[in-house]
Order: C-alpha cells, then sequence, then structure tokens
C-alpha cells in the first residue's frame, strides 16, 4: 500500500499585513470636525506618523521591560515609553486616557 503524502503547498513565511489605522483617523476627524474632509494622500502620511509612533513607544517599552528583567511587556512599561518619549503635556494626557481605558476595560 503506497503511503500517504501530502500534496507539496506553499512552504516559508507568511506575509504579514501592516496595520492600516485609516478608518480610526476617519472617525477622530468626524468627531471634531464633522464638516471636513481627508485626502488619501493625508490620511497615508498620518497612518506612516502613527506607526512610526507606535514602533517608537513598543521598542522604548521593550527596553525598559528588558531593563526590569521581564519578558512581558505591562502597560507600566508602556507608560514608562511614553512619559519618555512624548512632550510633557502630550505624555500626561495620553497616560491620562490610558489608565481610563485599562480600568474601564479592567471592570
Amino acid at each position: 500500500m503506497p503511503s500517504a503524502k501530502a500534496t507539496p503547498g506553499k512552504k516559508g513565511t507568511r506575509r504579514r499585513s501592516t496595520p492600516n489605522y485609516a478608518a480610526y483617523i476617519q472617525k477622530i476627524l468626524k468627531q471634531f470636525h464633522p464638516d471636513l474632509q481627508i485626502s488619501s494622500k493625508t490620511i497615508m502620511a498620518t497612518n506612516s506618523l502613527v506607526e512610526g509612533v507606535l514602533d517608537n513607544l513598543t521598542a522604548k517599552g521593550g527596553s525598559i521591560a528588558r531593563a526590569a528583567k521581564k519578558t512581558t511587556l505591562s502597560s507600566r512599561h508602556v507608560q514608562g515609553a511614553t512619559s519618555m518619549c512624548l512632550p510633557i503635556g502630550l505624555s500626561k494626557h495620553a497616560v491620562s486616557e490610558a489608565t481610563k481605558a485599562v480600568t474601564k476595560f479592567s471592570a
């Protein structure tokens, strides 16, 4: 009886899709300025700005976690990274909003 072999398929790494924040950018714009529109080039520029800030925060948070000899990135590490990466007024606002969101999620 011949052995059943699996059909050869594609092997290798799967390509990850890059996150797209365009829908969220649109929602936030409509909250504050319902009558304004935004061009696709501006959305792409804002999307890459958001990606850059998130990459910077996760890298900084990862280095804080490594310095604390932790393997899990916690909200406290991200909070420290936010305080380090963003200007003072913006970081205070971001930390307070994030704390509010984490409290709401936990409850």
